[in-house]
């Protein structure tokens, strides 16, 4: 892989977390008359890129939609091969994370995770959970609308044994049950590809996050594609409901 080269800017306005919806492995083998798995394998190394970019880059968070909970209804085979790749990728990468002093999260459900799978992560995790640089949530198995009714669950069982009243409940109570409590909600979310939607990513977090919709396929999303998502990023302004400042 080539060298990262930073382009730096004075007084810039990086996004502290960034999230990505990593879409089109297999249109872009299938534009190449090449099979479904050529393009989650070039997308692989599209991840390996763009993690060490960001974490150069000053990113202080990047979350990266690597499997929802509806991606188990794909074909068998190919989950079958994704799961193995996912093995693989994180024997063989995590410690060179470990070592870039990169943190490694799981935001998901752990239920229904092979455990093959499911030991291979939280190996990963146990391994780089005190490092103090960029945090990558690995968003595996995840589902936005479960992740909000797990969290009201788990508020309804409080309040059903007295240990919450109804007043205790806010916009922070929820907030910290959710999957990425502790963390700071994405200021920009990217998806690649040509679709405009969030897919069930994250639908409490990006209330207030900008969004950045490009035409590339993942595996076409290089270093170079992602600069220019924090440059269009650092034209917005951000105003939270609020009226623009003079």
């Amino acid at each position: 892989m080539e060298p990262v080269r930073l382009q730096l800017f004075s007084g810039e306005n990086l996004p502290q977390h960034v999230a990505i919806i990593m879409d089109g492995n297999g249109r872009w083998a299938k534009s190449r008359h090449l099979p479904r798995t050529s393009g989650h394998i070039e997308g692989v190394k599209r991840v390996e890129e763009i993690v060490y970019f960001a974490s150069a880059r000053g990113i202080k968070v990047l979350t990266l939609f690597t499997f929802s909970t509806e991606n188990w209804s794909r074909p068998k085979q190919e989950v079958s091969m994704l799961m193995k790749m996912l093995i693989t990728v994180l024997n063989k990468k995590i410690q060179e994370l470990n070592k870039k002093k990169i943190r490694l999260q799981l935001i998901g459900r752990r239920e229904g995770v092979p455990e093959s799978v499911l030991k291979t992560i939280l190996s990963a995790t146990e391994l780089t959970k005190d490092n103090k640089g960029m945090t990558l949530n690995m968003a595996f198995n995840y589902g936005g609308r479960l992740e909000i009714l797990d969290a009201v669950k788990t508020i309804a069982a409080a309040v059903k044994n007295n240990e919450m009243q109804l007043d205790d409940i806010t916009e922070e109570t929820l907030s910290q049950l959710l999957y990425t409590k502790g963390l700071p909600d994405p200021d920009l979310l990217i998806r690649t590809s040509g679709e405009k939607r969030i897919s069930n990513f994250l639908l409490w977090q990006l209330s207030y996050s900008e969004f950045y919709f490009t035409d590339k396929f993942w595996p076409d999303f290089n270093k170079d594609e992602f600069e220019k998502a924090l440059t269009d990023f650092k034209r917005r302004e951000r105003r939270y409901g609020k009226v623009p400042a003079n």
